[in-house]
């Protein structure tokens, strides 16, 4: 398999995206080092080749910075995981922008609701950030929790949407 990295500037600072050759985003996330986003796909999806190039969920990721909070939710993407990491990245995508959940209501919201650690981890393992909001996930007393593209991002995105 084939892929187009690109990588463009955002108030957040670089921002990276792999898309295999069906424009589905394998992974993106805050860097200009594309070995760092490479690194977050899954082996099974991992690309032979990789081209810099336009890809098309670049147009998205600018819209939503222009304030276009929805512009990101039809991108498409592709990840491999467990069944469950499955349901968690779906239902990550449809956590509304402003209302983000805790990792106890993201695990009860999953039909988990004792597997806050999984659930918590189906955020760490997300390698299309952004496109798959994992950020929209706090701990239950509201403060971050992690993100792999460091707090800073994740605070900047979260503060974005509750203006919207």
């Amino acid at each position: 398999m084939s892929a187009s990295i690109q990588t463009i500037d955002t108030p957040d600072g670089a921002f990276t995206i792999v898309a295999d050759d069906r424009g589905r985003v394998l992974a993106s996330g805050w860097t200009a080092d594309p070995d760092a986003a490479l690194a977050r796909i899954h082996p099974r999806l991992r690309p032979g080749t990789v081209r810099e190039t336009e890809t098309d969920a670049a147009a998205a990721a600018l819209d939503y910075y222009r304030g276009d909070l929805t512009a990101i939710d039809e991108v498409s993407v592709a990840q491999e995981g467990t069944a469950m990491q499955a349901a968690g990245w779906a239902a990550l995508r449809g956590i509304e922008p402003g209302h983000p959940l805790s990792y106890a209501e993201f695990a009860t919201a999953l039909g988990q609701p004792s597997a806050v650690r999984a659930a918590a981890s189906i955020c760490a393992r997300n390698a299309p950030a952004l496109f798959v909001p994992c950020h929209r996930v706090l701990r239950s007393d509201g403060s971050l929790g992690g993100f792999a593209w460091g707090l800073p991002v994740k605070q900047s995105l979260l503060a974005r949407e509750a203006a919207a």
